[in-house]
Protein backbone atom coordinates (compact mmCIF):
# COMPACT_ATOMS: atom_id res chain seq x y z
CA UNK A 1 0.00 0.00 0.00
CA UNK A 2 1.58 3.80 -1.06
CA UNK A 3 1.11 5.63 1.74
CA UNK A 4 0.97 9.27 1.66
CA UNK A 5 1.57 11.90 4.60
CA UNK A 6 1.39 15.61 5.16
CA UNK A 7 3.21 16.83 7.92
CA UNK A 8 5.31 13.98 8.50
CA UNK A 9 8.17 16.43 10.20
CA UNK A 10 5.83 17.58 12.81
CA UNK A 11 5.33 16.20 16.19
CA UNK A 12 2.70 13.54 15.74
CA UNK A 13 3.98 12.81 12.00
CA UNK A 14 6.98 11.83 13.48
CA UNK A 15 5.41 9.38 16.04
CA UNK A 16 2.90 8.34 13.23
CA UNK A 17 6.39 7.18 10.84
CA UNK A 18 7.61 5.50 14.13
CA UNK A 19 4.42 3.45 14.58
CA UNK A 20 3.66 2.62 10.66
CA UNK A 21 7.47 1.29 10.90
CA UNK A 22 6.78 -1.29 13.38
CA UNK A 23 3.03 -2.04 12.29
CA UNK A 24 3.26 -1.99 8.72
CA UNK A 25 6.57 -2.33 6.95
CA UNK A 26 4.90 -3.98 4.10
CA UNK A 27 3.97 -0.06 3.31
CA UNK A 28 5.44 2.36 1.04
CA UNK A 29 5.53 5.82 2.97
CA UNK A 30 5.57 8.75 1.11
CA UNK A 31 6.67 12.11 2.75
CA UNK A 32 7.18 14.80 0.12
CA UNK A 33 7.94 18.34 0.36
CA UNK A 34 5.55 20.63 -0.55
CA UNK A 35 3.42 23.70 0.37
CA UNK A 36 -0.46 22.85 1.48
CA UNK A 37 -1.77 26.20 0.41
CA UNK A 38 0.24 25.94 -3.13
CA UNK A 39 -2.71 23.79 -5.45
CA UNK A 40 -0.39 23.75 -7.88
CA UNK A 41 2.46 22.15 -5.75
CA UNK A 42 -0.14 20.10 -3.89
CA UNK A 43 -1.90 18.89 -7.34
CA UNK A 44 1.67 17.47 -8.57
CA UNK A 45 2.83 15.96 -5.43
CA UNK A 46 0.02 13.58 -5.24
CA UNK A 47 0.07 13.06 -8.62
CA UNK A 48 3.25 11.68 -8.82
CA UNK A 49 2.56 9.89 -5.40
CA UNK A 50 -0.02 8.01 -6.45
CA UNK A 51 -1.30 7.02 -2.92
CA UNK A 52 -3.84 4.55 -1.72
CA UNK A 53 -4.53 6.29 1.59
CA UNK A 54 -3.43 10.03 2.19
CA UNK A 55 -2.93 11.24 6.27
CA UNK A 56 -3.31 14.59 6.30
CA UNK A 57 -1.59 16.42 9.36
CA UNK A 58 -0.08 19.56 8.53
CA UNK A 59 -1.88 22.13 10.09
CA UNK A 60 -1.34 25.53 11.91
CA UNK A 61 -1.78 23.43 15.33
CA UNK A 62 -1.12 25.97 18.00
CA UNK A 63 -4.42 27.79 19.37
CA UNK A 64 -2.12 30.36 20.07
CA UNK A 65 -0.44 30.77 17.07
CA UNK A 66 -3.84 30.63 14.94
CA UNK A 67 -4.89 33.57 17.03
CA UNK A 68 -1.76 35.47 16.40
CA UNK A 69 -1.39 34.44 12.43
CA UNK A 70 -5.69 33.89 11.78
CA UNK A 71 -4.71 34.89 7.82
CA UNK A 72 -2.46 31.83 7.96
CA UNK A 73 -4.29 29.35 10.04
CA UNK A 74 -7.21 29.76 7.49
CA UNK A 75 -4.73 29.28 4.15
CA UNK A 76 -3.14 25.85 5.99
CA UNK A 77 -6.26 24.67 7.74
CA UNK A 78 -8.98 25.21 5.15
CA UNK A 79 -7.07 26.14 2.02
CA UNK A 80 -4.88 23.62 2.49
CA UNK A 81 -7.15 21.00 3.31
CA UNK A 82 -9.35 21.69 -0.14
CA UNK A 83 -6.21 21.66 -1.79
CA UNK A 84 -5.62 18.20 -0.53
CA UNK A 85 -8.99 16.96 -0.91
CA UNK A 86 -9.32 18.60 -4.84
CA UNK A 87 -5.95 17.06 -5.33
CA UNK A 88 -6.90 13.29 -4.16
CA UNK A 89 -10.48 13.33 -6.27
CA UNK A 90 -8.54 14.35 -9.19
CA UNK A 91 -5.64 12.41 -9.35
CA UNK A 92 -6.15 9.44 -6.60
CA UNK A 93 -9.75 9.56 -6.58
CA UNK A 94 -10.09 5.56 -4.97
CA UNK A 95 -7.80 6.79 -1.58
CA UNK A 96 -8.75 7.29 1.53
CA UNK A 97 -7.53 11.02 3.33
CA UNK A 98 -7.63 10.40 7.27
CA UNK A 99 -8.02 14.26 8.57
CA UNK A 100 -6.68 14.94 11.67
CA UNK A 101 -9.82 17.39 13.03
CA UNK A 102 -9.92 18.28 16.63
CA UNK A 103 -12.47 17.71 19.51
CA UNK A 104 -11.88 21.78 19.77
CA UNK A 105 -14.46 21.78 17.26
CA UNK A 106 -17.11 20.99 19.28
CA UNK A 107 -16.04 24.42 21.71
CA UNK A 108 -19.17 25.49 23.58
CA UNK A 109 -21.22 22.15 23.43
CA UNK A 110 -18.75 20.82 25.78
CA UNK A 111 -20.31 23.39 28.60
CA UNK A 112 -22.95 20.87 29.19
CA UNK A 113 -20.72 18.78 30.81
CA UNK A 114 -21.48 15.10 29.52
CA UNK A 115 -18.94 13.82 27.16
CA UNK A 116 -19.72 14.19 23.70
CA UNK A 117 -19.95 11.73 21.08
CA UNK A 118 -19.55 12.39 16.98
CA UNK A 119 -23.36 13.84 17.00
CA UNK A 120 -22.52 16.79 19.18
CA UNK A 121 -23.26 20.28 17.24
CA UNK A 122 -19.78 21.81 16.10
CA UNK A 123 -19.29 25.01 18.06
CA UNK A 124 -15.97 26.16 18.01
CA UNK A 125 -14.67 28.89 19.87
CA UNK A 126 -11.29 30.19 19.04
CA UNK A 127 -9.57 30.74 15.24
CA UNK A 128 -7.86 27.52 15.67
CA UNK A 129 -10.96 25.15 16.06
CA UNK A 130 -13.17 27.58 13.78
CA UNK A 131 -10.63 26.99 10.87
CA UNK A 132 -10.28 23.08 11.77
CA UNK A 133 -14.32 22.48 11.95
CA UNK A 134 -14.90 24.67 8.38
CA UNK A 135 -12.26 22.15 7.05
CA UNK A 136 -14.23 19.41 9.03
CA UNK A 137 -17.26 20.24 7.42
CA UNK A 138 -16.15 21.04 4.13
CA UNK A 139 -14.70 17.38 3.79
CA UNK A 140 -18.04 15.75 4.95
CA UNK A 141 -20.11 17.77 1.88
CA UNK A 142 -16.91 16.71 -0.53
CA UNK A 143 -17.63 13.21 0.89
CA UNK A 144 -21.47 13.26 -0.48
CA UNK A 145 -19.62 14.30 -3.60
CA UNK A 146 -17.32 10.63 -3.66
CA UNK A 147 -14.22 11.82 -1.93
CA UNK A 148 -13.44 8.96 0.65
CA UNK A 149 -13.07 10.48 4.02
CA UNK A 150 -12.16 9.94 7.67
CA UNK A 151 -12.19 12.47 9.69
CA UNK A 152 -10.94 11.95 13.36
CA UNK A 153 -11.06 13.78 15.78
CA UNK A 154 -8.68 13.38 18.65
CA UNK A 155 -9.24 14.84 22.01
CA UNK A 156 -6.03 16.18 24.19
CA UNK A 157 -2.89 14.19 23.28
CA UNK A 158 0.66 14.13 24.39
CA UNK A 159 4.31 12.70 23.88
CA UNK A 160 8.22 13.29 23.28
CA UNK A 161 8.30 16.05 20.80
CA UNK A 162 6.10 18.09 21.64
CA UNK A 163 6.56 21.51 21.68
CA UNK A 164 6.45 23.57 24.93
CA UNK A 165 3.06 25.60 23.64
CA UNK A 166 1.43 23.09 24.63
CA UNK A 167 0.47 22.39 28.90
CA UNK A 168 2.19 19.19 29.32
CA UNK A 169 5.95 19.76 27.65
CA UNK A 170 5.43 23.56 29.00
CA UNK A 171 5.38 22.01 32.73
CA UNK A 172 7.85 19.16 31.63
CA UNK A 173 10.04 21.85 30.26
CA UNK A 174 10.06 23.97 33.78
CA UNK A 175 10.71 20.98 35.85
CA UNK A 176 13.66 19.60 33.81
CA UNK A 177 15.39 23.47 33.68
CA UNK A 178 14.50 22.88 37.51
CA UNK A 179 16.42 19.86 38.20
CA UNK A 180 19.53 21.03 36.04
CA UNK A 181 19.18 24.21 38.27
CA UNK A 182 18.40 26.38 35.28
CA UNK A 183 15.56 27.35 36.70
CA UNK A 184 14.67 29.26 40.05
CA UNK A 185 11.94 26.15 42.07
CA UNK A 186 9.10 28.09 40.45
CA UNK A 187 6.54 27.10 37.79
CA UNK A 188 4.24 29.30 35.83
CA UNK A 189 1.21 27.95 34.81
CA UNK A 190 -2.21 29.29 33.37
CA UNK A 191 -5.44 28.25 34.59
CA UNK A 192 -5.06 25.03 36.35
CA UNK A 193 -8.74 24.05 37.00
CA UNK A 194 -9.78 23.20 33.51
CA UNK A 195 -10.51 19.07 33.37
CA UNK A 196 -9.36 17.69 29.86
CA UNK A 197 -9.09 14.02 28.47
CA UNK A 198 -5.41 13.36 27.39
CA UNK A 199 -3.44 10.60 25.22
CA UNK A 200 -0.67 9.24 24.18
CA UNK A 201 0.36 10.59 21.01
CA UNK A 202 1.13 7.14 20.43
CA UNK A 203 -2.32 5.82 20.86
CA UNK A 204 -3.61 8.00 18.27
CA UNK A 205 -1.11 7.27 15.82
CA UNK A 206 -2.24 3.72 16.11
CA UNK A 207 -5.74 4.46 15.83
CA UNK A 208 -4.92 6.34 12.28
CA UNK A 209 -2.91 3.72 11.22
CA UNK A 210 -5.88 1.11 11.90
CA UNK A 211 -7.30 3.07 9.01
CA UNK A 212 -5.13 0.88 7.01
CA UNK A 213 -6.88 -2.37 8.47
CA UNK A 214 -10.50 -0.67 8.40
CA UNK A 215 -10.56 2.30 6.09
CA UNK A 216 -12.39 -0.16 3.21
CA UNK A 217 -14.96 -0.63 5.79
CA UNK A 218 -15.59 2.54 7.39
CA UNK A 219 -19.24 4.48 6.19
CA UNK A 220 -18.73 7.13 4.67
CA UNK A 221 -17.70 10.55 5.73
CA UNK A 222 -16.87 8.81 9.09
CA UNK A 223 -16.19 10.71 12.10
CA UNK A 224 -14.39 9.30 14.95
CA UNK A 225 -13.49 10.44 18.46
CA UNK A 226 -10.40 9.71 19.85
CA UNK A 227 -10.20 9.90 23.62
CA UNK A 228 -10.00 7.95 27.03
CA UNK A 229 -13.18 8.79 28.51
CA UNK A 230 -11.26 10.05 31.32
CA UNK A 231 -11.16 13.98 32.23
CA UNK A 232 -7.83 15.19 34.40
CA UNK A 233 -7.34 18.45 35.97
CA UNK A 234 -4.23 20.52 34.51
CA UNK A 235 -3.75 20.70 38.45
CA UNK A 236 -3.60 17.07 38.84
CA UNK A 237 -1.10 16.91 35.68
CA UNK A 238 1.64 19.40 37.10
CA UNK A 239 1.01 17.53 40.25
CA UNK A 240 1.48 14.01 38.36
CA UNK A 241 4.64 15.15 36.95
CA UNK A 242 6.03 17.06 40.07
CA UNK A 243 5.32 13.73 41.60
CA UNK A 244 7.85 11.25 38.90
CA UNK A 245 10.23 14.04 38.41
CA UNK A 246 10.22 14.16 42.65
CA UNK A 247 11.13 18.06 42.00
CA UNK A 248 9.61 20.32 44.95
CA UNK A 249 8.46 23.73 43.80
CA UNK A 250 6.29 26.82 43.68
CA UNK A 251 3.27 27.05 41.44
CA UNK A 252 2.59 30.70 40.02
CA UNK A 253 -0.35 31.68 37.68
CA UNK A 254 0.96 33.59 34.87
CA UNK A 255 -1.95 36.10 33.38
CA UNK A 256 0.02 35.85 29.85
CA UNK A 257 -0.52 32.09 30.22
CA UNK A 258 -4.54 32.83 30.47
CA UNK A 259 -6.54 31.93 27.43
CA UNK A 260 -9.56 34.53 26.88
CA UNK A 261 -11.85 32.10 26.87
CA UNK A 262 -11.19 28.39 29.02
CA UNK A 263 -13.68 26.05 28.84
CA UNK A 264 -14.15 24.47 32.36
CA UNK A 265 -14.36 20.34 30.84
CA UNK A 266 -14.03 18.80 27.90
CA UNK A 267 -15.19 15.08 28.27
CA UNK A 268 -15.58 12.94 25.25
CA UNK A 269 -16.88 9.33 24.24
CA UNK A 270 -14.66 7.10 21.43
CA UNK A 271 -17.48 3.92 21.65
CA UNK A 272 -17.53 4.73 17.75
CA UNK A 273 -13.56 4.07 17.33
CA UNK A 274 -13.81 0.85 19.06
CA UNK A 275 -16.59 -0.55 17.27
CA UNK A 276 -15.17 0.72 13.72
CA UNK A 277 -11.58 0.16 14.01
CA UNK A 278 -11.21 -1.95 16.89
CA UNK A 279 -9.21 1.12 18.84
CA UNK A 280 -8.47 1.83 22.50
CA UNK A 281 -6.08 3.73 24.75
CA UNK A 282 -3.92 1.44 25.75
CA UNK A 283 -0.43 3.67 27.07
CA UNK A 284 -0.22 3.96 31.07
CA UNK A 285 -0.60 7.71 31.83
CA UNK A 286 2.46 7.37 34.18
CA UNK A 287 4.65 6.15 30.81
CA UNK A 288 3.32 9.20 29.19
CA UNK A 289 4.32 11.64 31.09
CA UNK A 290 7.91 9.77 31.87
CA UNK A 291 8.52 9.93 27.90
CA UNK A 292 7.51 13.79 28.26
CA UNK A 293 9.78 14.35 31.20
CA UNK A 294 12.74 12.05 29.64
CA UNK A 295 12.48 14.00 26.30
CA UNK A 296 12.57 17.81 28.14
CA UNK A 297 15.36 16.43 30.40
CA UNK A 298 17.60 15.29 27.17
CA UNK A 299 16.48 18.88 25.92
CA UNK A 300 17.56 20.67 28.58
CA UNK A 301 21.16 19.03 28.46
CA UNK A 302 21.38 19.79 24.77
CA UNK A 303 20.94 22.99 25.54
CA UNK A 304 23.83 23.01 28.29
Amino acid sequence: MRVLITGARGFVGKHLLSVLAKERPDCTVLTPSFDVTDRQAVFGAIEAAQPQICFHLAAVSSIGQARSEPDLAWRVNLGGVLNVADALKSAAPEALLVFTSTSEAYGDSFRGGAPLDETAALAPGNTYSATKSAADLALGALANDGLRVVRMRPFNHTGAGQTDSFVVPAFARQIARIEAGRQEPVISVGNLSAERDFLDVRDICAAYASCLTHGATLPKGAILNLCSGQTRSIRSILDDLLRLSGVAAKVEIAADKLRPVDLPRAAGSSARAAELLGWRPRIAWDDTLRAVLDDWRRRVQDDA
